[in-house]
This record gives structure tokens, sequence and C-alpha cells, in this order.
């Protein structure tokens, strides 16, 4: 949890300088919703595959997507702050990675519980929370087997449904966490397996509506659907 405003400057520079001796850090400046943000990731996220063991990988299969800011984040994120009553919803995000969207909500007056499995990623979440003065809650979560007993408003991913092996426990994972009036946002630039989860998603009972956003950054365009499930 992030406490109060004097706290802010100074915890966020002592994180930042704990990451920066162990991650080459990457700063990204940001306008969303007529707010201004700054966060950090880390500048070259294939260089941390060599910091996963060969048992951990056949354990987890876990890749280090955390640590990037991917467009499908930016675009969910911009999508909220345009269309989405977020004041004093209970939202959790998943595969929250570097926190952004997160971060962004809570701007927005939402009351975020963010998580993500990797431990390495919590502590950058809790990084950009301090950096832009979010107050977020953070914990580690599994999707394959979510314990969490809270249910929430609504839920929020970006850029999640990147393994086919993953769909299944996603959406286990929505029927679990949202209350029965809740609503799921999931960005994602588009991929076939996008697919596959939506027929899933209807398959058991949900109805799907999809945005569709192009989140126009310093390269070229990513076309990015954003799809609202509810019950």
């Amino acid at each position: 949890m992030i406490h109060s405003a004097e706290e802010i400057p100074a915890d966020a520079s002592r994180l930042n300088s704990e990451l920066a001796r162990e991650y080459d850090l990457l700063d990204t400046h940001c306008q969303i919703g007529g707010r201004s943000f700054s966060f950090t990731s880390v500048s070259d996220s294939y260089a941390l595959l060599d910091r996963i063991s060969p048992e951990e990988f056949i354990r987890d299969e876990q890749m280090p997507y955390w640590a990037e800011i991917w467009p499908s984040a930016l675009a969910l994120s911009e999508f909220l702050s345009e269309s989405v009553p977020l004041k004093g919803a209970r939202v959790i995000e998943i595969g929250a990675g570097t926190g952004l969207v997160s971060v962004v909500a809570a701007s927005l007056g939402a009351k975020v519980l963010a998580t993500d499995y990797s431990t390495e990623a919590l502590r950058f979440i809790r990084c950009n929370a301090l950096k832009n003065a979010a107050r977020i809650d953070i914990e580690q979560l599994d999707w394959r087997n979510v314990r969490q007993e809270e249910r929430f408003d609504m839920l929020l991913a970006a850029d999640v449904l990147y393994e086919r092996v993953n769909l299944l426990p996603i959406l286990l994972s929505i029927e679990r966490l949202l209350k029965p009036d809740g609503c799921a946002y999931i960005a994602d630039p588009r991929r076939r397996l996008a697919e596959q989860f939506l027929e899933l998603a209807a398959e058991n009972g949900f109805s799907v509506k999809a945005h569709a956003r192009e989140h126009r950054g310093a390269g070229k365009p990513v076309a990015v659907n954003i799809y609202r499930l509810t019950r």
C-alpha cells in the first residue's frame, strides 16, 4: 500500500536506485487522460532470460514478459481514461507487469489491487506506484491457482493471451475474481489466440463486446482490441 505523500519522493528514489543496481532500466513518459505519467521498466527484457534457471523454466515456463511496457497496456489505459467510470470501483489487474494499467486506474479513482506471478514484477509495480503517487495494493497471484477470496467490481488485463495453456486459467480467474455483476476488460493486439479465448468465454456464459483501438507510440501504430466480458 502507498501511504503518505511525504514518503513518495524518498521511497521512489530509493527503490529506483535498488532496481538500477540489478537491471538496465528504461523510463517511459506518457500522457494519458490529460495526466502525465512516468514508468520504469527494463530496457531489454531478453537480457533477463539468463536469470531463469532450466529448473524454473521447466516448472513454470515463465518468461520475462512482465518487464516491458506493451502497446496493449497503453491502449487499455487510454480506453479506461476515456470510456470507463472508475471512481470508487474495486479493481484487480492480473498479469500487471510493471503496473502501468493499475497506476492509471488508481489515478482515475479506482481502489486497485495490482497482481503478477513474478516477484520481480511486484518490485517494479511498487516503484511505478511510488513514482506516480498512486495508492494501490500489490500482491503475487498465480492465475493457475487463484486463492484470493475477495471479489471485484472490475478485472483488468493487458497482453495476457499469448499462450494457449493460459486461456482456461485466465477465464477461470475472471470467474473467481469478479462479482456477479462485475466486468472484465482484456486488451490484446489481435492475436489469433484471442479468438479461441473469446469462444471459450462464450461457451462459459460470458457476453463479449469488442472495442477496436490503435495505439500510436514512437514506432508503428499497433492495432489493439479491448474485450469487455460480462455475465
